[in-house]
């Protein structure tokens, strides 16, 4: 057997758990912390995991751990544009992740190395957009745990703008009602198009505010009414962001089950789009060819196999049986390879999946 593929994934199952693994998890900003401040970061970590070493294990195994923790750590790139990183160590395993997500800090110190870790210390930050709508003007903020930001775009955001798109007087027939009706509706679908675009660049949860009149008005038209996680009636017109702020609370009490569906309509999409597989089987294979971006699986999934033959240069799995054979949980393999190769992975309640055979992967 030649094949690269192949090798690889036979490497990954001959791979025997020792002790003690270490597994760090901390935030590495290079470009928004000075290098000086990073390096005492990391050595003040270094000695929390020396002093948990020495007091779990004996020496030797501690201190051949350590050597391998201190070179990867050596190694560290500092021009790195990520948020935090990841560090599995043990005897025979070393993996250095670079992630675009902030992290809740960590040095586990155990007889395994648990790459599931990692998605349970992903720190939750709370983020979402929130459009404020009234007949005169729009207003678009980034919501999250530290407040709110206003986003300007290059759409007119008063409907005055759109004044010279109506009809003018035309002998008996105008009607000024009618003129308001075509300004406040060109003015919602240009504010929807430019949604639209903030949208690819800020996949969030949308909610919207507005009166019943506008709300109505943008309901019937919007393209992106599968992005709109919750309506507020009401004029806000002149609210301030603390008020806003208050107003949102209800919706984003259970901000669980707000992410939960969120991850939900990203995978409906990419399904639109062609880019979804689901299955084990089929979300391994596609891991393994480095084709993942979110992996969105639920939370108690296990699939321990033993590898029978290869074909097509891919292992064909069975479900493993209790018969001695080496075996792997295929599901953290899937787990550390679509992080090895950039992506991201979310866990969701048990059941959620049922249909999609509980993990799915978008490419």
């Amino acid at each position: 057997m030649t094949s690269k593929l192949a090798q690889d994934i036979e490497e990954v199952l001959k791979s025997v758990t020792y002790a003690p693994c270490v597994s760090i998890f901390m935030t590495f900003e290079p470009k928004m912390l000075a290098k000086s401040e990073l390096e005492m970061k990391l050595r003040q970590t270094l000695r929390k995991a020396e002093k948990d070493l020495m007091e779990s294990y004996p020496e030797v195994k501690a201190r051949a751990v350590l050597e391998k923790l201190r070179s990867m750590i050596k190694e560290l790139d500092y021009t790195t544009y990520k948020k935090s990183i990841a560090i599995f160590i043990s005897p025979d395993k070393e993996k250095l992740f670079y992630l675009d997500f902030p992290v809740e800090e960590r040095v586990i110190i155990d007889h395994s190395l648990e790459i599931r870790d990692l998605v349970y210390s992903k720190k939750e930050m709370q983020k979402y957009l929130l459009l404020v709508l009234s007949e005169k003007r729009s207003r678009i903020y980034l919501g999250g745990n530290n407040g709110f930001v206003r986003i300007v775009t290059n759409i007119p955001d008063h409907v005055a703008a759109y004044k010279k798109d109506t009809p003018g007087q035309a002998g008996n027939f105008y009607n000024p009602a009618d003129r308001k009706d075509v300004m406040l509706g060109n003015f919602l679908r240009h504010t929807d198009g430019g949604l639209s675009i903030l949208l690819r660049a800020y996949p969030l949860p949308l909610f919207v505010i507005g009166t019943d009149r506008v709300i109505e008005y943008f309901n019937r038209t919007t393209q992106n009414k599968n992005k709109i996680f919750g309506f507020i009636e009401g004029n806000y017109e002149e609210a301030s962001e603390g008020e806003l702020r208050k107003v949102m609370e209800p919706l984003i009490s259970d901000w669980k089950k707000v992410k939960q569906q969120d991850l939900l309509n990203r995978m409906q999409e990419a399904e639109g789009n062609k880019k979804l597989v689901t299955g084990i089987e089929k979300v391994w294979r596609e891991s393994m060819q480095k084709k993942g971006k979110l992996l969105i699986v639920e939370k108690n999934f296990n699939f321990p196999v033993r590898f029978k033959e290869v074909r097509n240069d891919l292992y064909n799995m069975e479900v493993w049986k209790e018969d001695g054979s080496t075996v792997k949980d295929v599901v953290d393999e899937v787990i550390e390879k679509v992080f090895e190769n950039g992506g991201d992975v979310e866990f969701v309640e048990d059941g959620v999946l049922k249909e999609q055979g509980r993990i799915v992967l978008t490419l």
